[in-house]
């Protein structure tokens, strides 16, 4: 599967949340807490989590945050036509 990475997400509407939800997780919080807290979108029941994804599967911007990232580290906040994102690689 290496063409292929697993991440979740936390996608918010506004960016001041993205920066709050961003500092909270360099402090230790939870990711999958604060993704089934404030995320907007289906994944946030997960925790985020969206499974595997290749490459051509997500908006450009997202896509190129994801697979920039290591295993376990967590994007800056990423700006797609969805809202903000904080991506967090987990394989």
């Amino acid at each position: 599967m290496a063409n292929k990475i697993h991440c979740a997400h936390i996608l918010v509407e506004k960016l001041s949340l993205a920066q709050e939800l961003k500092t909270k997780i360099s402090k230790g919080e939870s990711f999958a807490n604060l993704a089934k807290q404030y995320s907007i979108d289906g994944s946030k029941r997960r925790g985020g989590d969206l499974g595997f994804f290749g490459r051509g599967m997500m908006v450009p911007e997202f896509e190129k945050a994801a697979f920039a990232l290591e295993k376990g580290q967590v994007s800056d906040i990423v700006k797609t036509q969805f809202g903000y994102h904080i991506i967090k690689r987990l394989d």
